[in-house]
C-alpha cells in the first residue's frame, strides 16, 4: 500500500511537471520565436517552412548600431539615441513617480480626510482608462504649452501610467503596518514625517520595489504616448522600431534584434531586485488575506 502511494505520487509530480513546462514554454514561445528569429538570416526568417535549425548570425544586432539602416528612419545615433530616450523618460517619470506617490500613498493609508475614499477610486480608475482616450486632449495641451515633443511633457503623461498604480499598491502595504508602531513613534515625541521616513518606509522596502519595478515596465514598454506626444528627437525605443517597416519592406530580423535588446534591460533590473519583488509579493498576498 505505501509502495502504491509513492508510485501515484511519483507519477503525479512527473505529470504536474510536464504540464507546468508545457504551459511555460506556451508562455514563454512568442520570446522564444522572437529571440530565434534575431539571431536568423533573411531567408531564413520568410522561409514558408518555420526553421528551428539555422546557421546563426548576429548581423541584426550589428545593423542596430550603424546609421545606414532603417532604424528610426536613419536617425543619427540610431539604437542608442532610442535608448537614451527611453532611459531619459522613464527614469524621470519613476523618479517624479516616487517623489509625489509615496507620500500620497501614506497619506491615504493613514488619514481620514473628506473625499478620500473617491480619491482612492479616481487613481484606480485612472490606471484603467483607455490611453487612446485621453491622448488626444493631450496632445492640443501638450501643443499649447509648449511640451510636445520634450522629455518634461513626456515625463508628466507617462505619470498616468505609473502614478495610479505605484500609489494604489505601495498604499495597501502601508495600510497593513501596524499602527502600534507609529502610536509608539508618536508617544515618544517623533514626528509623522519621521514616523515615515525612519518606521513606515523601511517596512514597506519589498512592495516598494515590486511597485516600482513594475510600474518602470509599463513605463519602459509604452508606446502610445512617445508616438502621439514626442517626434524622433525624444521619441523611446518602443516607437523607434516602426523604422524598420516600410512599404517597401519589414526589416524582421533587426526588429526582433532590437525587441530583444528592448527586454534585455527589464530582465536585468527584475534579476538584480528578485528578492524584493518575491517579499513585496508575498506581503500583498498576506495583507489581502
Amino acid at each position: 500500500m505505501m509502495i502504491n502511494r509513492k508510485i501515484f505520487r511519483l507519477i503525479s509530480g512527473s505529470v504536474l511537471s510536464i504540464l507546468l513546462t508545457m504551459v511555460l514554454i506556451f508562455l514563454l514561445f512568442p520570446v522564444i520565436w522572437i529571440c530565434l528569429m534575431s539571431f536568423k538570416a533573411p531567408l531564413d526568417i520568410i522561409s514558408v517552412t518555420p526553421k528551428f535549425i539555422f546557421r546563426p548570425t548576429i548581423q541584426n544586432y550589428a545593423e542596430l548600431f550603424t546609421t545606414s539602416t532603417a532604424f528610426g528612419g536613419g536617425v543619427q545615433g540610431g539604437f542608442w539615441h532610442y535608448f537614451r530616450n527611453s532611459f531619459i523618460i522613464t527614469a524621470g517619470a519613476m523618479g517624479l513617480t516616487l517623489l509625489l506617490g509615496l507620500p500620497a500613498a501614506f497619506a491615504l493609508a493613514r488619514f481620514k480626510f473628506l473625499g478620500r475614499s473617491q480619491i482612492i477610486f479616481t487613481f484606480l480608475t485612472f490606471r484603467f482608462v483607455p490611453e487612446l482616450s485621453i491622448i488626444l486632449p493631450l496632445y492640443i495641451i501638450f501643443q499649447k504649452i509648449k511640451l510636445y515633443n520634450t522629455y518634461i511633457g513626456l515625463v508628466l503623461a507617462y505619470q498616468l501610467i505609473t502614478l495610479p498604480l505605484f500609489v494604489w499598491i505601495v498604499r495597501v502595504f502601508f495600510e497593513n503596518i501596524p499602527r502600534e508602531l507609529e502610536e509608539a513613534a508618536l508617544v515618544d515625541g517623533a514626528s509623522w514625517w519621521r514616523i515615515f521616513w525612519q518606521v513606515d518606509l523601511p517596512l514597506v522596502r519589498g512592495g516598494l520595489a515590486a511597485a516600482f519595478i513594475l510600474c518602470a515596465i509599463f513605463a519602459w514598454n509604452n508606446f502610445i504616448f512617445g508616438l502621439i506626444l514626442g517626434s524622433q528627437d525624444t521619441q523611446p525605443l518602443t516607437v523607434g522600431v516602426l523604422g524598420f517597416m516600410s512599404y517597401e519592406q519589414v526589416l524582421w530580423g533587426q526588429m526582433a534584434a532590437a525587441s530583444m535588446l528592448i527586454i534585455l534591460p527589464e530582465l536585468a533590473v527584475v534579476a538584480l531586485v528578485q528578492r524584493y519583488i518575491v517579499q513585496g509579493l508575498m506581503l500583498g498576498a498576506l495583507a489581502h488575506q
